[in-house]
């Protein structure tokens, strides 16, 4: 393989040497902030050649020497123009300026290749601006949230924040954070994410046509990146809302050379509450939750070709109670007590070098650690005894990688690197202690410790055929050793787009993807106690094949369209075996699973307005989500849980004026798929009739449709400048005409005692309001 990748350089290397050609290289950034512009698009207006900044800003541009007319732009931005002989290698660092002149621009799309031009097909922008704008639960404003909005894309159960995309599970997206995996997104058990949207750069979700850089993954990926800190002047923005307060400082160590960002955030919803449990209770009962997250970002410019990067997130939930019972026994105060502790969390860092190599090579070189775990414990003790049952699991990663970009012509951008990442997975430890009467328990049962080592290389190139042909064609090989078991897997990648005209392209693509890590899910709880777990000789990898093929029609310079297709098989997915649970003492999990495949197509539409004071966009899905195991549903395939057969998002803004600001989504989709069972008899069996239990019947697994789900937020945003800082105010309601959305389904019965189905719902109209300054 690495003499493949060899070849396929030297070959493109060579091939580029035969004219005499000049390169433009250089960086793009915010003139205000030194903030990298990401995709920032460069473009020759004379030879029609063009390419974009990489995710660090860098960009390269060869092209024969004579006169060029060089073009870099941004959208919000004001565009830099230049005009020149071009007779030698010429460096251009450009500082762009905030365009007081697009101040009205709502949905600030970054993908600076057009989406008609672009081979990338089955990828989302988020302008975080955007997200800021729209209405929001509680008035936390939240990434995953939004990204809900968009086609393809599904929420769980009401109010959660995961990702189901185009029939996958919320394990088989790859979530990164500046490079770094990050296991579990959730806050407040899936009702908030992880991701402060006041330390967040760029966002991109990639659904299909996967670049080979990306992997270990079905489903999506989810590329986030931090703010790097503005590197010329002090700058804050805070925030405080009915669940949480966000405070972020930024500003230059060493101006114009070394840069910092913090941000934090913490709910208090348990200082309010706590005491007045104690006040309720005469002291004997207390309890709350919360949770907090930092984001901490250092990057230190050492000269013009290197840069290094130390970032940094860390994040917690905790539930915790006290219940205190006093009593007198043969004359002695007893006092009992029960403590319940359940806490999760990440923790990711990453230290990245980056070094522009030559005027076409960039290398970007990443060590990265992140770690997921969660603890429940319960602890009773009296004056006399004590004892605790705590139970632990966890993922521990270490990582590291290195990525080139390669950019030898205008039609041959070239990417290649290599990872390496070092797993621990803990499945799953019961620790029992017991003191006192003569008795003491210290003892630890469950699965020990799994480490494995997981690695991939990958070669793609963005090749131009022509004025209307372009390819990305690329490799990813992968493998994982655990427990002296070996799987490898070569796994092709191929997208291309044909240009119709100026407005209008067709594009396909096709992907392979493997995925060695696996979540084992217990459906039947909302608690963060899924286990990451590898595959096994017993496992096998996940493997999923898709193909899409769609179009994108840009309408006008304020509107654009889509439609996409997708087709997508999945190979060696796991659930749980009938009555199986989370929490035994004994047993291998790899007992309590089974395996099977799944299906999922279906049709994407979009429709955004760019530009203006309204803007926002209009999407549509209309997809089928299928599974079938042996052990389960009699080897039948049954649809999903989360197989949504339509699915419907509107997201709409608009600026009055530069102090007033307003946003409304709407959002529509088919109930979730459940089983229930449609009756229930006793079986005649002789000699034992009176021992018999009812024995309940189910038509199918997920058989039945829980109602449809629909609701309509709307908010309000209202800005003024002060002499000292700029101050928001934002109203809003969430489910604005009280839309009963069931959260879950079970029997009961009416008041004649006949059995009736009932519905849970969470959320009712709720209102919010948020007050924001940014100084």
């Amino acid at each position: 393989m690495p003499r493949f990748l060899t070849a396929i350089f030297f070959i493109i290397f060579s091939c580029s040497c035969f004219a005499q050609k000049f390169t433009i290289s250089g960086t793009a950034e915010d003139l205000k902030s030194g903030e990298k512009l990401i995709n920032a698009n460069v473009y020759d207006a004379i030879s029609l050649k063009g390419t974009i900044t990489n995710n660090y800003g860098f960009y390269s541009l060869t092209l024969p020497n004579g006169n060029v007319k060089i073009t870099l732009s941004y959208v919000g931005y004001q565009a830099f123009q230049k005009e020149f002989n071009l007779s030698k290698d010429t460096v251009i660092k450009v500082k762009l300026n905030p365009s007081l002149e697009l101040g009205e621009v709502v949905v600030e799309d970054t993908k600076t290749e057009k989406q008609v031009e672009s081979t990338q097909m089955s990828r989302i922008e988020l302008p975080i601006k955007k997200v800021k704008e729209l209405p929001v639960f509680l008035g936390e404003v939240d990434i995953m949230k939004t990204i809900q909005l968009m086609p393809g894309v599904q929420s769980g159960s009401e109010g959660t924040s995961g990702l189901y995309v185009r029939g996958g599970g919320p394990d088989q997206n790859l979530v990164l954070l500046d490079g770094v995996p990050v296991y579990n997104v959730d806050h407040l058990f899936g009702f908030f994410s992880v991701f402060n949207a006041d330390a967040i750069q760029t966002v991109s979700l990639i659904k299909g046509g996967f670049p080979a850089r990306y992997g270990g993954r079905l489903s999506s990926v989810l590329d986030i990146y931090m703010k790097e800190g503005n590197n010329k002047e002090y700058h804050g923005e805070g925030s405080i809302s009915w669940i949480a307060t966000k405070l972020t400082f930024e500003g230059p160590i060493i101006k114009e050379k070394t840069s910092f960002i913090i941000s934090g955030r913490r709910t208090y919803l348990d200082a309010l509450v706590v005491p007045l449990i104690k006040l309720y209770t005469d002291g004997e009962r207390w309890g709350g939750y919360f949770f907090y997250d930092v984001n901490a970002k250092i990057n230190h410019k050492i000269n013009d070709k290197h840069r290094i990067f130390l970032s940094s997130y860390f994040g917690r939930d905790k539930v915790y109670s006290t219940i205190q019972n006093e009593y007198y026994q043969d004359g002695n105060k007893i006092l009992d007590e029960n403590q319940f502790d359940l806490h999760w969390g990440n923790i990711t860092t990453a230290l990245r070098w980056n070094y522009i190599i030559n005027n076409k090579l960039f290398s970007n070189t990443t060590c990265t650690y992140s770690r997921y775990n969660f603890t429940i414990a319960d602890k009773i003790k009296n004056n006399e005894t004590s004892g605790t049952l705590k139970y632990t699991s966890g993922i521990d990663d270490w990582a590291g990688n290195i990525d080139f970009d390669y950019m030898p012509t205008p039609d041959h951008s070239i990417k290649f690197g290599a990872n390496t990442t070092y797993h621990t997975f803990s499945p799953g430890i019961f620790v029992i202690k017991s003191t006192g009467q003569g008795n003491n328990i210290d003892t630890a049962v469950g699965n020990s410790n799994i480490f494995a080592n997981e690695f991939f290389t990958y070669f793609e190139d963005d090749i131009r055929l022509g004025a209307r042909w372009k390819v990305n064609a690329g490799l990813h090989y992968s493998g994982f050793y655990v427990r002296k078991k070996f799987y490898q897997s070569l796994q092709p990648r191929l997208s291309g787009r044909f240009l119709v005209n100026e407005k209008i392209s067709v594009k396909a693509a096709f992907s392979q993807m493997t995925q060695y890590i696996l979540l084992l899910t217990n459906s039947n709880i909302g608690l963060p106690t899924d286990l990451w777990l590898p595959v096994t000789d017993r496992i096998k990898p996940q493997q999923s094949y898709q193909v899409a093929a769609g179009g994108a029609y840009a309408i006008n310079k304020q509107f654009d369209f889509s439609i996409e297709g997708f087709y997508k098989t999945m190979e060696n997915l796991i659930e749980y075996k009938e009555g199986a649970e989370f929490f035994t003492l004994s047993n291998d999990w790899q007992d309590k699973v089974v395996s099977g495949k799944g299906w999922s197509y279906g049709v994407e539409f979009l429709l955004q307005k760019n530009l203006g004071k309204l803007s926002g966009w209009i999407g549509y899905t209309l997809a089928w989500s299928e599974r079938q195991f042996n052990n389960l549903n009699f080897g039948n395939k049954y649809p999903y849980k989360y197989d949504r057969r339509h699915d419907i998002s509107i997201a709409v803004t608009y600026k009055f004026k530069e102090e007033m600001d307003a946003g409304l989504t709407w959002v529509f989709g088919t109930g979730n798929a459940v089983s229930l069972p449609i009756e229930k008899y006793l079986p005649n069996i002789i000699g034992n009739i009176f021992n018999n239990s009812p024995v309940t019947y189910y038509d199918g697994r997920n058989g039945y449709r829980m109602p449809a789900y629909h609701r309509l937020d709307l908010g309000v945003n209202f800005h003024k400048k002060k002499k000292h800082w700029d101050r928001t105010w934002s109203f809003g309601v969430y489910n604005a005409y009280n839309r009963q959305n069931p959260f879950m389904i079970y029997f009961s019965h009416d008041n004649d005692g006949n059995t009736v189905l009932k519905q849970l719902s969470l959320f009712p109209v709720i209102p919010f309001i948020r007050y924001s300054i940014k100084f």
